[in-house]
């Protein structure tokens, strides 16, 4: 990759056509929606999309050096954590993997520059479907349809195609954000909007019982909600969002009310709403383990080694900043730290400028933001996702510093196949 801006033309003989371009990225997309089995579908849709797009002549811009730079530098430090633990396949896979996600972030950033909408759009649509199957499997699992809990539950709780409910909770948080944007602009078939996003997604985060998923879903629209109303580009924008603003809580509560009703589901509600579970609190629990792992940290600059805390405390960090300095050493947590700074300055600086791809930055803004909050409660370091939404929001970044000095169209792009455009 180079530095600059790729141009709508490629040269003759080495790009792809358009339409294996797009169902490149459709794989993409959809693989991310199963995580069950390793490697996952995902792994390698991205490597034929990686050889499809750079073939084409896929190239990145200077404005996304820090991110690049620093998530370098992280994976550095791992390297030196590492060291004394080779003998460990499971430390080495670790840091494999890291270094991988850093690669797909990079690439996220460059895709995004070249024809941006319509590739997004592209990986949406994947997105979406599989987002939808996963969902689809764990409510499915969770009521034991055609005896698909043993396979689509973990601990009475729905995990759908994914090994843990927490990932499957926080993995759809996206596509629902994209969906109720799209509400709120009048884009795409609402009643098909609405049945995708309150019965499909929303039911898989709740009956994931994933506690970080339910804030992260709730957090994620809100912010969108709000930003998008700050930014709106007319009134009428913005009465439209106070109308369902007003409406939201009563469906809502309905909704609640109705899943509640079911004597299984208010049970498992009842235990995992509470804020006081036996494994977080107290001095050997999650957030014990936590604060007293904090000055051996600071006594040893190569933390202790990738997947290492789990042999001196009861279990993971449960804390991705915590993780930074136990798995990665003080090279390691410092830059993921900076790295996370860096990205919530740019996150706010692109979504507060006007160009054409504002909608789509709001969106992976208002679910990047709140999932790096999430960083405090667990360990997001090696979720696909978020490094897709991390090299998203960059690459968004230089796109609108491009086409702000080129002086180009500001007016806001469809991101899904509708030609429908907000009002």
């Amino acid at each position: 990759m180079s530095a600059g801006v790729a141009s709508a033309a490629r040269p003759a003989g080495r790009a792809f056509s358009p339409r294996i371009e797009r169902a490149s990225l459709w794989l993409l997309g959809f693989g991310g929606g199963f995580a069950f089995i390793e490697p996952s579908p995902y792994e390698y849709a991205f490597v034929l999309c990686l050889f499809v797009l750079v073939v084409g002549g896929l190239k990145l811009h200077r404005s996304t050096l820090p991110m690049i730079v620093l998530g370098a530098i992280f994976n550095v430090g791992g390297l030196f954590s590492l060291a004394p633990f080779l003998h460990d396949a499971d430390a080495v896979r670790f840091i494999a993997v890291s270094i991988y996600l850093l690669v797909t972030s990079v690439f996220f950033a460059a895709m995004i520059l070249d024809r941006g909408a319509e590739r997004f759009r592209a990986l949406r649509a994947g997105l979406t479907l599989g987002a939808s199957i996963a969902a689809l499997a764990g409510i499915m699992g969770y009521f034991d349809v055609a005896g698909t809990g043993a396979i689509f539950t973990l601990n009475d709780r729905a995990s759908g195609t994914f090994k843990d409910p927490n990932v499957l909770g926080t993995f759809v948080i996206f596509p629902i954000v994209l969906i109720a944007q799209d509400i709120l602009h009048r884009r795409g078939r609402f009643l098909v909007n609405v049945a995708l996003l309150a019965l499909l997604m929303g039911g898989a985060v709740f009956l994931s019982f994933s506690r970080g998923a339910w804030g992260h879903a709730v957090g994620s629209v809100v912010m969108m909600t709000g930003l998008t109303f700050l930014l709106a580009a007319t009134p009428r924008l913005r009465l439209r969002i106070l109308g369902f603003v007003a409406l939201a809580p009563l469906v809502a509560i309905a909704a609640l009310g109705a899943a509640l009703s079911v004597e299984e589901v208010r049970s498992m509600f009842e235990m995992r709403a509470s804020l006081n579970q036996s494994y977080d609190v107290g001095p050997t629990g999650r957030f014990g383990s936590q604060v007293r792992s904090i000055p051996y940290l600071f006594e040893h600059p190569n933390g202790y080694g990738p997947r290492q805390f789990r042999y001196h405390w009861p279990e993971d960090p449960h804390n991705v900043y915590i993780n930074a300095f136990a798995s990665y050493g003080w090279i390691g947590g410092v830059s993921y730290i900076a790295l996370i700074l860096a990205t919530i300055v740019v996150g706010f600086a692109t979504v507060a400028t006007r160009f054409s791809l504002q909608p789509l930055a709001i969106a992976v803004w208002s679910v990047l933001f709140v999932q790096i909050l999430q960083g405090l409660t667990i360990d997001t370091d090696h979720w696909r996702h978020f490094w897709m939404l991390l090299g998203l929001i960059w690459g968004l970044y230089a796109y609108a510093k491009i086409e702000r000095r080129r002086g180009g169209s500001r007016a806001a792009v469809p991101l899904t196949g509708s030609s429908r455009r907000a009002s």
